[in-house]
Protein backbone atom coordinates (compact mmCIF):
# COMPACT_ATOMS: atom_id res chain seq x y z
CA UNK A 1 0.00 0.00 0.00
CA UNK A 2 1.22 3.31 -1.04
CA UNK A 3 0.96 6.04 1.43
CA UNK A 4 1.64 8.95 -0.30
CA UNK A 5 4.90 9.94 1.93
CA UNK A 6 7.88 10.46 1.45
CA UNK A 7 10.96 11.25 3.33
CA UNK A 8 13.77 12.98 1.93
CA UNK A 9 17.15 13.39 3.47
CA UNK A 10 20.04 15.70 2.25
CA UNK A 11 23.16 17.79 2.82
CA UNK A 12 22.82 21.68 2.57
CA UNK A 13 26.19 23.53 2.82
CA UNK A 14 27.37 19.92 4.27
CA UNK A 15 24.55 20.16 7.22
CA UNK A 16 22.08 17.11 7.20
CA UNK A 17 18.56 18.01 6.51
CA UNK A 18 15.38 16.29 5.86
CA UNK A 19 11.92 16.33 5.48
CA UNK A 20 8.18 14.53 4.71
CA UNK A 21 6.26 15.43 1.95
CA UNK A 22 3.03 14.22 0.35
CA UNK A 23 4.06 14.15 -3.39
CA UNK A 24 4.92 12.15 -6.45
CA UNK A 25 7.99 11.12 -6.55
CA UNK A 26 8.89 8.91 -9.32
CA UNK A 27 12.96 9.28 -9.31
CA UNK A 28 15.99 11.32 -8.33
CA UNK A 29 14.91 14.31 -10.24
CA UNK A 30 11.97 14.85 -8.62
CA UNK A 31 13.66 14.30 -4.86
CA UNK A 32 16.40 16.61 -6.24
CA UNK A 33 14.02 19.96 -7.07
CA UNK A 34 11.96 19.13 -3.59
CA UNK A 35 14.91 19.28 -1.69
CA UNK A 36 15.81 22.60 -3.66
CA UNK A 37 12.81 24.03 -2.54
CA UNK A 38 13.03 22.85 1.01
CA UNK A 39 16.34 24.86 1.39
CA UNK A 40 14.48 27.79 -0.39
CA UNK A 41 16.54 27.50 -3.78
CA UNK A 42 13.34 26.93 -5.88
CA UNK A 43 10.05 28.13 -5.20
CA UNK A 44 7.35 25.53 -3.69
CA UNK A 45 4.58 25.27 -6.25
CA UNK A 46 0.50 26.27 -5.87
CA UNK A 47 -1.00 22.12 -4.70
CA UNK A 48 -2.06 20.34 -7.89
CA UNK A 49 0.08 22.71 -10.14
CA UNK A 50 3.31 21.80 -11.95
CA UNK A 51 6.64 23.57 -10.24
CA UNK A 52 7.55 27.28 -12.04
CA UNK A 53 10.47 25.90 -12.84
CA UNK A 54 12.42 22.43 -11.82
CA UNK A 55 15.51 22.03 -10.51
CA UNK A 56 17.97 20.02 -11.43
CA UNK A 57 21.51 18.52 -9.77
CA UNK A 58 23.74 20.43 -11.18
CA UNK A 59 21.92 23.49 -10.45
CA UNK A 60 21.48 22.21 -6.71
CA UNK A 61 24.55 21.41 -6.23
CA UNK A 62 25.66 25.03 -7.35
CA UNK A 63 23.78 26.12 -4.11
CA UNK A 64 25.36 23.97 -1.77
CA UNK A 65 22.76 21.20 -1.56
CA UNK A 66 24.40 17.43 -1.85
CA UNK A 67 24.21 13.73 -1.00
CA UNK A 68 19.81 13.54 -1.97
CA UNK A 69 18.43 10.77 -0.60
CA UNK A 70 14.37 9.73 -0.65
CA UNK A 71 12.09 7.21 0.29
CA UNK A 72 8.78 5.84 1.08
CA UNK A 73 7.82 6.44 4.95
CA UNK A 74 7.01 3.14 6.62
CA UNK A 75 3.19 2.15 6.64
CA UNK A 76 1.81 2.23 10.41
CA UNK A 77 -0.57 -0.87 11.41
CA UNK A 78 -3.16 0.96 13.78
CA UNK A 79 -4.90 -2.30 14.51
CA UNK A 80 -1.50 -3.91 16.58
CA UNK A 81 -1.23 -3.44 19.83
CA UNK A 82 1.42 -1.15 21.78
CA UNK A 83 2.76 -3.14 24.87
Amino acid sequence: MNTGLYIIEYKLHGEAKSFIIRAKIRSNADAWHWASCDAGVAPIPKPGRPPLKVVTKPQAEKYGLSDVRWRESAILDWTEVAT
